[in-house]
């Protein structure tokens, strides 16, 4: 606004039509005066949000997006709204701990991903192109706008957990963080990002103020270097020490742990023996952590096994065993591709939702 020849309080007044009343024009912008709408048109500057193009409504309740991102290359990215969230914010810390449930809008943050995790479909797509911080931001806006969510009178947590590893397109993902906390108004302790364990971004996430630093979670999925290497090609690069040595720097907020993620893949990652492991590994980092267990859901042309019955509940016990906080995440929407693990731009449905 002050580049356009405006005082400065009109930035102000833009970035609360934006980002509190959602507004989806220039001219539905009333406090801007109208001589300065139409001159904002003229010089090409446009207001928006991403689309949601495409709806899959899950039986569990879970809502599945394809969102359209701007540009030519008419790209589309997934976000998901699970309207009692699937238990992973447990014993976190969060300020929500012992309150009843409350939703959960998980964020994809690149189309497609780059980091290969075997067990992941989102994989199979690549990278395709980061999203902008916009981009990002718009996601959540657009979803709250379609549940009529209150911001400030609602809670709503926020997981960067869908398509892409954030800490690879680390600027554009706290430029939307910031965006949701200065702007919307959304508490960064209800927010979560999961890293594949990008060393470098852990460092620099490090060093974010904790007014809007999100709560941090490592995808871990295996109890050793060795299993890890083949299940996420990425700890060639970064092994688990030198990811946990990343997570030491990072100040915690009282009460606030880290959150370890395990994917439970039958014969491969599921034994009690290697739960006995997880939790020396998780002890040994001397962090205040958790771990959550999230049995694996399947997708097509993936070569993993859910665990056999019983075997969740097997290894939670003996993790548990060893003095280690440990939860199960439920799973939802895994009849629509809407679970961890299964975002492909899937238009096809996995069982009989409605849509």
């Amino acid at each position: 606004m002050v580049e356009a020849g405006e005082p400065a309080f009109r930035g102000r007044q833009l970035a609360e039509a934006l980002y509190r009343q959602w507004v989806t024009g220039l001219e539905e912008i009333t406090t801007l005066s109208k001589s300065l709408r139409q001159r904002l048109a003229a010089d090409g500057w446009q207001v928006g949000r991403p689309t949601i193009a495409q709806v899959f409504q899950s039986v569990d309740g879970t809502e599945r997006y394809l969102v359209e991102c701007g540009g030519a290359e008419g790209l589309t990215v997934e976000t998901v709204w699970m309207p009692e969230g699937d238990e992973g914010e447990t014993g976190d810390g969060s300020e929500a701990e012992g309150s009843r449930s409350r939703a959960t809008i998980c964020v994809s943050s690149q189309v497609g991903c780059a980091v290969n995790c075997q067990f992941c479909l989102t994989a199979k797509l690549g990278l395709q192109r980061n999203l902008s911080a916009g981009e990002i931001a718009g996601q959540v806006v657009s979803v709250l706008e379609r549940h009529g969510v209150e911001v400030g009178r609602e809670r709503v947590n926020l997981v960067f957990m869908g398509m892409g590893e954030p800490f690879l397109n680390y600027d554009n993902f706290m430029a939307a963080v910031r965006l949701l906390v200065e702007e919307v108004g959304l508490s960064p302790q209800r927010m979560t990002v999961s890293t594949s364990g990008i060393v470098p971004g852990i460092e620099r996430f490090a060093q974010e103020p904790a007014e809007v630093r999100p709560k941090l979670a490592i995808s871990l999925n295996a109890p050793n270097d060795e299993v890890r290497s083949e299940v996420m090609p990425i700890n060639k690069k970064w092994p688990i020490e030198a990811v946990m040595a990343a997570a030491r720097k990072v100040k915690l907020r009282p009460r606030e742990r880290v959150t370890f993620e395990y994917v439970l893949l039958g014969g491969v990652t599921d034994r009690e023996e290697q739960a006995r492991e997880v939790g020396r590994l998780v002890r040994r980092t001397g962090l205040a952590a958790k771990v959550n267990l999230i049995a694996w859901n399947p997708g097509p042309g993936i070569g993993y096994a859910m665990p056999e019955a019983g075997a969740v509940e097997r290894f939670r016990t003996a993790l548990g065993a060893e003095g280690v906080p440990v939860y199960v995440r439920r799973p939802r929407g895994r009849d629509i591709f809407a679970a961890c693990g299964q975002l492909k731009r899937t238009v096809g449905r996995a069982g009989n939702s409605g849509q």
